[in-house]
């Protein structure tokens, strides 16, 4: 249960999807006033009682805790952000979000960013027709990938040459270069994007089918813009070399938020690397927190 929008929405469907091939999902309308006594319910009772709710955003909260309380406490309901509204039975905070006061909570548990629904079983059966279509003549493949303002980052003219230059550099490297804008992304950075186009360089231009798998499955190598959570975490399943490409700060919390998650990724987990021109290879264990999570939630459910 979320909000429609992709980045709440990835989390539950990925841990979901653990447990079923096609989990129910109920989207949080956003609607207000008198258009939201019009709309049908979320949830009636006739419908098979769950045995899982999962959900992320802090407007699935109260439909979630309802749920419970219609079926007497029976459904397991887990939260992937810490709730505003107490009463889940397993809650998932990321490291960055994480405070003292937390480890006082026994149903709570931190993880790494955030969970999503890409794993190697997914790209694996992709990459060698990725990779022959996105690179013909075997030259490896860096994806690089932009998201757009967000109150911590903002994609100004600085952000824009800073992304010229490392796309620039990857190049003269003999990288072939895949590029891809993010929904949030504005016109403005698609249209610089749009400029980079050459013989070794792929940019998407938003109007054809999304290519962001087969970027995933083909790539050897990723270069992402900080403004992304999931982005990164979603690269780290890949066990491939990850770094994060700096962009203008606008100061204030939500960019502490979003440092002291690449700091956690880059210094205390050693899984990412800032991008400072060039990519050297590097390994680590690949990231698989769905799945661990997914671990979690299965225990609780198998108790007596």
């Amino acid at each position: 249960m979320a909000e429609s929008k992709a980045g709440t929405l990835t989390q539950c469907l990925g841990v979901g999807k653990q447990f079923h091939r096609e989990p129910v999902v109920k989207l949080i309308s956003r609607t207000r006033g008198l258009r939201k006594l019009f709309e049908p319910r979320l949830f009636r009772k006739r419908e098979q009682r769950p045995e899982l709710v999962i959900s992320c955003g802090f407007r699935a909260e109260p439909a979630v805790l309802d749920i419970k309380a219609a079926y007497g406490g029976k459904p397991l309901t887990v939260h992937l952000q810490r709730p505003r509204i107490e009463g889940y039975d397993l809650v998932f905070v990321s490291r960055h979000d994480w405070v003292e006061e937390l480890d006082q909570r026994p149903n709570y548990h931190s993880m790494v960013g955030v969970p999503h629904q890409i794993t190697s079983a997914r790209l694996a059966p992709l990459r060698d027709a990725a990779r022959r279509r996105l690179s013909p003549e075997g030259r490896p493949i860096v994806a690089v990938f932009v998201g757009g303002s967000n109150g911590a980052y903002v994609y100004d003219d600085k952000t824009h040459q800073n992304i010229k230059c490392a796309v620039e550099q990857l190049e003269k490297a003999g990288w072939r270069i895949v590029v891809s804008a993010s929904r949030r992304s504005e016109d403005h950075t698609q249209q610089t994007l749009s400029t980079l186009n050459s013989e070794s360089i792929a940019v998407w231009d938003r109007r054809s089918e999304n290519p962001y798998l087969d970027y995933m499955a083909a790539a050897d190598a990723f270069v992402i813009a900080k403004d992304s959570i999931t982005m990164p975490c979603e690269a780290l399943a890949t066990g491939k070399p990850v770094f994060t490409l700096e962009l203008t700060h606008v100061a204030g919390p939500r960019l502490d938020k979003f440092e002291r998650y690449h700091r956690d990724l880059h210094e205390t987990l050693q899984l990412t690397r800032p991008f400072e021109g060039k990519i050297e290879p590097y390994s680590y264990e690949p990231l698989d927190e769905t799945r661990r999570i997914a671990s979690v939630i299965r225990s609780e459910l198998n108790r007596p």
